[in-house]
């Protein structure tokens, strides 16, 4: 495939059921994620106050039509590095289908000219330890395991 094949561009409400079924197929969002029919409520108000923040957007890469992957950007200030900006990179999902064949490299590849763009001094993203293939892949693109990352899980 071509990346040249490939667009990109801020998600619309119409494509929150969409993006919901990339998050549930993965071995780790099936056990978290609901998709299948209308999403529930709290995906739209999610989506509603991501779309209303100018620090944060949804980009879907775009194939003959159908949106084809998906990821979150936020831009954050940062007192360190004299008041930097940062870019957090979430949420990367690439259609089943189409996995190993760029269309997760164009994605992030966009995705740090996007940051760049902003200004941002650095981009960072993590990935769960129990998918080493994308740490291989996030490697790869010249991304550093610099710092243990560790999240604290509350209960619903």
């Amino acid at each position: 495939m071509n990346s040249a094949e490939i667009s990109f561009r801020p998600a619309t409400k119409a494509d929150l059921p969409e993006i919901v079924a990339l998050l549930a197929n993965d071995p780790l969002g099936a056990f978290r994620e609901h998709s299948g029919g209308a999403p529930a409520a709290s995906y739209e108000a999610a989506f509603e106050a991501i779309q209303g923040d100018a620090n944060h957007e949804i980009i879907v890469p775009i194939l003959d039509g159908t949106v084809v992957g998906v990821l979150q950007l936020s831009f954050i200030p940062h007192l360190t590095y004299e008041g930097g900006w940062r870019t957090q990179i979430e949420g990367v999902r690439v259609s089943e289908g189409l996995r190993g064949r760029g269309v997760g490299r164009a994605l992030i590849e966009w995705a740090i000219a996007r940051a760049q763009d902003r200004g941002c001094h650095l981009v960072q993203l993590t990935t769960d330890q129990r998918r080493p293939e994308a740490l291989s892949f996030y490697l790869g693109l010249g991304f550093e395991a610099t710092h243990h990352g560790l999240k604290l899980h509350f209960d619903p």
